[in-house]
């Protein structure tokens, strides 16, 4: 199977990027919706402005089996993000702003090294707000001989007009599903809309992708995997969220039920989030996927639990 951006026209292609550098100008790309200028040359909401930046692009082994395989993943780092979590175990990169700014054209040579190396896949980490620069970076590199699948890797926190302009553009959705409870994503990550806009981008990923496709080998080609970061003292929700996936999406739906919450960045100053999760709490969990017949993906056997 060809990656889906292989199938667009080069007409097609520049008018994605036109409807998305149009977001830019009064920024209304992410949900967040802060009308920045950011053509101007101004940071919106995202600190982020014109010319994609980047903390590292590497050879990634330590995503799920079907995205890391035996090659790795092509994993290229944005800086910066919509989302303001106070526990961000990347923060340096999403809430410090370590990068460095790269032209369109090494960008799109970064996602062709990246191929080189024989990763199975680029993975864009954090992309939201880089929507109009990854349209013009993957133009540019299939037109160079860029041909494995694009994997779009985010918060899960992405509007409905962004996520459109990806459609046959991204082949793997891997987005998470933070919050069930609105007053606890605005408490922990700033954006108290997130449980509504996320149910509703997850639909829309679904949509675009479908259920999750390998090649003979395990490797994704195609489709939706969902990440649910199980936090101390339920605040995630784990159960209202397996229950919507199991009945909004699709119990076939291959789910990566993480474990390995630790109190980063400024966590250790909210007492709720000040520890890690306990056996307890991670068990419960996966009595979840059992209890909603959610029989595909991934739990962690050894997460270290304090």
């Amino acid at each position: 199977m060809s990656p889906s951006y292989l199938n667009l026209s080069e007409k097609e292609f520049t008018e994605r990027h036109k409807t998305a550098s149009a977001l830019l100008e009064e920024c209304v790309l992410c949900p967040f919706k802060c009308r920045t200028n950011r053509l101007s040359g101004q940071s919106g909401r995202c600190r982020c402005g014109v010319l994609p930046k980047v903390a590292s692009f590497n050879t990634h082994h330590g995503e799920e089996p079907p995205i890391s395989g035996s090659g790795g993943s092509g994993t290229i780092f944005f800086t910066n993000c919509n989302l303001r979590c106070c526990f961000c175990q990347n923060y340096p990169i999403s809430q410090l702003g370590n990068g460095q700014e790269y032209s369109i054209a090494d960008f799109a040579n970064m996602l062709l090294a990246l191929q080189a190396q024989g990763c199975h896949n680029i993975n864009f980490v954090s992309p939201t707000p880089w929507t109009a620069q990854i349209i013009e970076g993957v133009k540019l590199a299939a037109q160079l001989g860029l041909k494995i699948p694009l994997v779009y890797n985010s918060s899960g926190y992405d509007s409905l007009e962004q996520l459109q302009l990806l459609d046959g553009m991204v082949d793997i959705y891997l987005p998470d599903m933070k919050y069930a409870n609105a007053q606890i994503a605005l408490n922990l990550s700033g954006a108290v809309d997130y449980p509504a806009i996320n149910r509703i981008a997850i639909k829309e990923m679904q949509r675009q992708a479908g259920r999750l496709s390998m090649d003979d080998n395990g490797i994704a080609v195609k489709g939706l995997i969902i990440r649910h970061l199980v936090l101390p003292n339920h605040l995630a929700g784990s159960r209202e969220i397996l229950k919507f996936i199991a009945e909004e999406i699709s119990p076939h739906t291959f789910i990566s039920l993480m474990g390995q919450y630790f109190p980063a960045f400024k966590a250790s100053e909210n007492p709720h989030i000040a520890r890690r999760i306990n056996q307890e709490e991670y068990q419960e969990a996966i009595d979840c996927l059992s209890e909603f017949e959610l029989d595909n993906g991934w739990v962690q056997e050894e997460y270290s639990p304090l």
